[in-house]
């Protein structure tokens, strides 16, 4: 197989294709960095409208997407004949997804124009000379699609780059998503507002108008909410026995004061017979606010107790509350001392004679939060609730993610308080009300009266438009309105239901005032649903479907890009029934297909659910031969001018418990389905610390996979064959990888792409034998091909470089002996006495060392050298970038011969460092590396100086 004009041509095969960028290169690292900032970006995010798991990061979607779609410059030689012109062209293109990932430039039109400009040019490039119009046409760019749209990041980013999307996913609440993010705002932009409100603001474009009326509805269902159960919530008075107390509340007597959260702790009757008539508290921790110094202290007087507030030095009694010791020990009778063991606990619970007690109050006071005693007054309000409806879906028998049906709690229902199932009741019961408002509203604006949302547009559509998006904000209400919440004493704030990836037991929990303006409240909650509508733009329009992927036929002639379940990581049907049974309350009579079931659908959602299988191999069978055959009729329906992306999320370590890793099997069911793998980016969003990689054993939060359709008359290689072309082929295609600046911590991880292009396009590779060669040993013999490469690369080294990496392979700058020292110079042609003078090395008392670069003249004056070493520069440069930052490394680079051979070697000792764990020194070479381009630019800038 050989690479003609950027084509691919396999051997007794006629198929070929230009590549696209993404086969190429990618400015991997700038794409992690906007990746990892996003997740500190709240505000107006699309993340914020509703909680998905796992969700893609949108930078890392919309870089994806863009160069998936964009041409890299080495498939069209008669643009780009040379290596320096596709050189500056891919830098170009690089130069728009730098741009293109940044958060600030998410709605940014001249950024965004110039990516659809490159796009719409990449493509009437591939359809020039084209006849079949129905796969290429100049005028209309081809769809995209995505079979497992999840929290929808890949199909908002296609919208956003101006292409049509496809949203596919067989969870119900998954599509309601993405109708909310990529079908509603398109179908209802321009509209509104419709309130009556006087000082209404008009849109002036997007989803402004249809953002505004949320608000305004939203509200007024608030105030419908708080007349009707406001009294459930009660202020607090501050009376004379709290203030005898507290020094602290002095001035606040006879003040009512909102509250923001009551803190309950769960009781069971006492084992000691003596006090089997007490319900005794199991808290899990007494403090209440570190920053506030705030805790409980019980006070037992005979059989009663009661808990004061105290503000002061936290007693170190204070972190264990009623547990008899770690985090995980049972716990202790608060009257008596006798051990309460968890299965006491957990046949009481399922006896349904678990309760619980008030045990304090957190309310806004003049200068910030304020901690309470609990009072009798307020338990007895919350204990008149009296719900009409709460959901009875059963809880998964899912003892890894759902524990509290080992405490009785078994439906979804009995997650909620009384008082907090008629809050939500209520809210839901309003939306449906509200809707009607709207549209009546709607009707006297002057809006045709139209069809409902799931077929079209008008007076009905928009009204139910705005009941989605306040059941959006009903369902993020529930997340902070259940009894699994638990307040954060770190930060005086709510943690709510999933603070992880399950539903876990909550002893001591938390009810949030869903009126207080606080976190967890409707107003907060339906603020970050208007705040993403508001930032949404005009696009094509776009649509949401419940699909299998096993069967879909959505992918036919889209360009597809998907991020699947992985494995057993995440059960997002069990977990997303939280969120689906107060949306189907609130909107099965809008989308009746998406509700049609009592709870989200299980039999065939692709994830290792071993509970629903008779044995785990079952359940590993079910997920394999399923995405295998998803994965296939992606391959067969895709778009033939574009590669398919996959997002995948394992270590290459982790093992699924059969002697192969995760990572490997699903290599295998790509393969398996037709593909053939022309790239693996690392996609991180994860940075702190990243580069100790094999010590901590982390790898990218996910890898991206490019595949194309392997060729059906594809032949057999024998394993010497294949060995033969990763030694042709990986060379070339790293070194591209490295120019475009990706950092050794990701190198290994990329190379697997280029490597796994070579492997998975025949049918199949086998021994002498005759056996197959597996996915686990080419990924082998990949890994030991990037070896030699790197290795072979130190030939182009000086002597006393070449004898620095060996020793540095060996001792690293540890001391070692002064005879290996020299036996091993003259290897390498060169003398310890001759490095010594070099400046390199330190050679005293029978050892030798490496010099460390913080250890290098500050003066050195490379033009003075009359023995400079590749090492030498090197660690020059890691100096300079330590002490001085990008600049002071960029003036000393510009003055050196050859400048690539330092960050040859700067690769190259990463490799050594990452294997013998040298986790310190590995993160300098791989900060060396990441500064590159931007020490480079700094040089060619004509607006830099150097001096």
């Amino acid at each position: 197989m050989k690479y003609r004009s950027c084509e691919l041509y396999a051997e007794g095969s006629t198929t070929s294709y230009r590549k696209k960028l993404i086969e190429v290169a990618l400015p991997l690292d700038v794409i992690n960095r906007e990746a990892s900032h996003e997740k500190s970006i709240r505000h107006g995010h699309p993340s914020t409208l509703h909680l998905w798991w796992a969700r893609r990061p949108l930078a890392a979607a919309r870089a994806v997407l863009f160069a998936q779609i964009v041409d890299d410059p080495s498939a069209w030689p008669e643009l780009f004949p040379g290596e320096e012109e596709q050189r500056r062209e891919r830098q170009r293109l690089f130069s728009i997804i730098k741009k293109l990932v940044r958060w600030k430039n998410s709605n940014d039109e001249t950024v965004l124009t110039e990516a659809r400009e490159e796009i719409w040019r990449s493509w009437r490039r591939a359809c020039a000379g084209r006849n079949d119009r129905e796969f290429y046409n100049p005028d209309v760019l081809p769809e995209v699609h995505d079979p497992f749209a999840g929290g929808g990041s890949i199909p908002l980013e296609a919208q956003r780059l101006g292409l049509r999307a496809c949203a596919g996913d067989i969870n119900p609440v998954a599509v309601l998503i993405n109708k909310a993010l990529i079908e509603i705002p398109a179908r209802l932009s321009g509209l509104g507002p419709v309130n009556p409100a006087p000082n209404r603001r008009i849109a002036s474009g997007g989803a402004e108008g249809l953002a505004e009326d949320v608000l305004f509805y939203g509200n007024e269902l608030l105030r419908e909410a708080e007349r009707r159960i406001g009294h459930l919530y009660p202020k607090v008075r501050i009376t004379e026995e709290m203030v005898s107390e507290r020094d602290d509340l002095r001035g606040l007597v006879g003040k009512e004061l909102p509250v923001i959260a009551w803190l309950w702790a769960r009781t069971v009757k006492s084992p000691n017979p003596a006090f089997s008539d007490v319900d005794v508290p199991l808290i899990a921790s007494y403090i209440l606010s570190k920053r506030r110094r705030a805790y409980l202290e019980p006070v037992i007087d005979g059989m009663e107790y009661r808990f004061r507030v105290r503000i002061g030095d936290l007693p170190s009694w204070a972190s264990r509350g009623t547990k008899s010791g770690g985090s995980r020990s049972s716990f202790l009778c608060l009257l008596s001392g006798t051990p309460i063991p968890f299965e006491y606990i957990r046949n009481e619970g399922r006896a349904r004679r678990m309760g619980a007690r008030l045990i304090a109050i957190v309310a806004d006071g003049p200068r910030g939060r304020i901690y309470l005693p609990a009072t009798e007054e307020h338990q007895d309000i919350a204990r008149r609730a009296e719900p009409k409806w709460k959901p009875e879906v059963i809880l998964p028998n899912n003892k890894r993610n759902f524990n509290t049906p080992l405490y009785g709690l078994a439906t979804f229902g009995d997650l909620f308080s009384p008082r907090q199932l008629v809050a939500l009741t209520t809210i839901s019961d309003l939306i449906t009300e509200m809707i009607e408002r709207v549209h009546r509203d709607a009707l006297a604006a002057g809006i045709p009266a139209g069809e409902p949302l799931a077929r079209g547009s008008g007076a009905r559509a928009y009204a139910e438009g705005v009941g989605v998006y306040l059941a959006l904000a009903l369902d993020k209400c529930a997340d902070y309105l259940s009894t699994i919440c638990s307040w954060h004493s770190g930060i005086d704030n709510i943690s709510h239901t999933f603070a992880r990836q399950a539903i876990p037991m909550a002893w001591d929990y938390v009810e949030a005032n869903p009126f207080s303006g606080s976190t967890g409240s409707f107003s907060s909650m339906l603020q970050n649903v208007v705040d993403v509508l508001r930032g949404a733009r005009s696009g094509p329009e776009c649509f949401s479907v419940m699909e299998d992927a096993r069967s879909q036929s959505s992918s036919r002639n889209r360009i597809v890009s998907t991020d699947p379940p992985y494995h057993d990581n995440i059960g997002y049907a069990d977990l997303s029934d939280y969120f689906y049974v107060w949306l189907r309350r609130s909107l099965k009579e809008i989308y009746p297909e998406l509700f049609a079931t009592v709870s989200t659908p299980k039999g065939e959602e692709m994830v290792v659910a071993p509970y629903r299988h008779s044995s785990r191999e079952d359940a590993e069978r079910f997920f394999l031969e399923g995405m295998s055959e998803s994965l296939r009729r992606i391959a067969e329906q895709a778009h033939p001018e574009f590669p398919v992306t996959v997002y995948y999320a394992y270590k290459q370590s982790e093992n699924m418990g059969n002697g192969r890793t995760g990572w490997e099997t699903f290599l295998e069911a790509v393969i398996r389905a037709g593909f053939m793998i022309t790239g693996t980016w690392p996609m991180r969003t994860e940075l702190g610390n990243r580069t100790n990689a094999r010590e901590a054993n982390v790898l990218a939060s996910s890898i991206v996979l490019v595949c194309r359709p392997r060729n059906a008359d594809a032949g057999v290689a024998t394993r010497r064959e294949l060995i033969a072309a990763l030694r042709e082929e990986l060379p070339e295609a790293l070194r591209i990888i490295r120019e475009g600046g990706i950092a050794p911590v990701d190198l290994q991880q990329a190379a697997i792409g280029p490597g796994m292009a070579v492997f998975s396009r025949y049918s199949q590779v086998v021994e002498s034998s005759g056996e197959r060669v597996s996915v686990g040993e080419a990924l082998k013999l990949i890994n030991a091909t990037l070896d030699e490469v790197l290795a072979e690369q130190e030939g182009d080294f000086d002597a006393d470089t070449r004898w620095a990496v060996a020793w540095f392979e060996q001792h690293g700058f540890d001391p070692g002996e002064f005879g290996d020292a020299e036996t091993l110079s003259k290897a390498k042609n060169t003398s310890v006495t001759g490095m010594v003078e070099a400046g390199i090395i330190e050679s005293k008392r029978g050892r030798v060392r490496l010099l460390r670069p913080e250890e290098l003249p500050s003066d050195y004056d490379p033009a003075m050298d009359k023995r400079l070493t590749v090492w030498e520069m090197t660690h020059h440069l890691i100096r300079l970038l330590e002490s001085g930052g990008e600049g002071a490394a960029a003036k000393f680079l510009s003055r050196l011969p050859r400048m690539d051979s330092a960050r040859d070697l700067a690769y190259r000792l990463y490799m050594i460092c990452d294997r013998s764990r040298r986790s310190q020194d590995a993160i300098r070479y791989n900060a060396l590396v990441q500064s590159w381009p931007e020490m480079v630019s700094l040089i060619r800038s004509p607006q830099t100086t150097l001096g």
